[in-house]
């Protein structure tokens, strides 16, 4: 058996950046997908010079909010069998919504760009992923359970639903499908250029532990979900959040 193989969308930049480095470092070949090719480049080179096996993490571009983009990233693996996919693309898309037209605009945007990924990859990697054994997990958000986002936190809430519904489904063929749901997380583009100093210590006030987060930490979540010692936990919300929303 050749090494395993995961899929990371979203994968340039913060969170999904870390979940590819944690898979390249545990032997994995690790393809990261999203729309900025330069930006994934840039991040493969820089994960196959971290982890020191070249052509460890490939780059693929592709808007995954488009059927025939997120098809077209079957052909990239060349016919091998996915161990883990991770579904992180997505964020908050702010724009106005002054009117009835803007507002459906707003939100249509925002639910493609967290739900409609997901389910587009998911949908056209299921007959490549390993039976059995395999492993899909979603990132979800903390605004899931605690509002604040509008479309994003419906988004996010969407997500949940679909995994339980996904690891119903998948279970029989000892598939497993989870959530990770990050609280606060400092050094990612979520907030672009918004974050204010008041806005990073609210934030950090409303955990328990008294800090922000960091991609390293969810990543190192998604790893054990991918992991051999996770292989009875399916249909499961991970909170990674500080305490600044207790599990239910």
């Amino acid at each position: 058996m050749g090494a395993r193989l995961a899929v990371v969308s979203g994968g340039g930049t913060g969170i999904g950046a870390a979940v590819a480095r944690a898979f390249a470092l545990d032997g994995y070949d690790v393809v990261i997908a999203g729309r900025r090719a330069e930006v994934l480049d840039d991040t493969a080179t820089r994960l196959d010079t971290e982890c020191g096996r070249a052509g460890a993490v490939r780059a693929v571009t592709a808007d995954l909010t488009d059927p025939d983009q997120a098809g077209r990233l079957v052909e990239a693996l060349d016919g091998r069998t996915v161990d883990v996919l991770v579904n992180n693309a997505g964020g908050y898309l702010a724009r106005r919504a002054d009117t009835l037209v803007g507002a459906a605009a707003f939100w249509r945007s925002n639910l493609d760009a967290n739900v409609l990924t997901a389910v587009l990859l998911t949908e056209a990697l299921l007959p490549t992923l390993r039976r059995p054994g395999g492993r899909v997990i979603l990132i979800g958000s903390i605004s899931a359970q605690r509002g604040g986002g509008g479309p994003y936190s419906a988004a996010k809430a969407a997500l949940q639903g679909w995994a339980y519904d996904l690891a119903a489904q998948l279970g029989p063929e000892q598939i497993t499908v989870n959530v990770v749901s990050p609280g606060y997380v400092a050094e990612t583009e979520f907030f672009g250029d918004t974050m204010t100093p008041e806005g990073h210590t609210r934030r950090v006030a409303a955990t328990l532990v008294g800090r922000a987060g960091e991609p390293a930490e969810v990543a190192e979540a998604v790893r054990y979900l991918a992991s051999p010692a996770a292989g009875y936990v399916t249909g499961q919300v991970l909170g990674v959040n500080g305490g600044s929303v207790l599990g239910r």
